[in-house]
């Protein structure tokens, strides 16, 4: 379905907190239709902010820990993380422009 790239539990640390871009990351799962929804609208978005912003996909059916300790409790939820801590966050289904609008008005 898609060619971002995945994080983990286990590679959260690595792959976001530690990261020296700002990292967006979708909280979705399989069978969440808003999330597919979202989910090519990010690929576009991963292109255009290449070298700007990191865009990755956590499952929160196969990672159940990083949702919880970050208190994700509705799915797609978008955040938004900068120098190892959560920016900002949305939630819900949104368009390509509400999508660059968000990431801009955070870099």
């Amino acid at each position: 379905m898609s060619n971002l790239e995945h994080v983990t539990d286990s590679s959260f640390d690595a792959d976001v907190l530690k990261s020296n871009i700002p990292v967006l990351v979708d909280f979705w799962a399989e069978w969440c239709s808003p999330c597919r929804q979202v989910g090519p609208l990010l690929e576009e978005l991963a292109k255009e902010y290449a070298g700007r912003v990191k865009i990755l996909k956590l499952n929160v059916d196969e990672n159940p820990s990083t949702p919880a300790k970050y208190g994700v409790r509705a799915i797609p939820t978008l955040t938004l993380y900068k120098n190892g801590t959560a920016a900002a966050t949305k939630i819900g289904t949104l368009s390509k422009s509400q999508l660059s609008a968000f990431l801009d008005s955070h870099l």
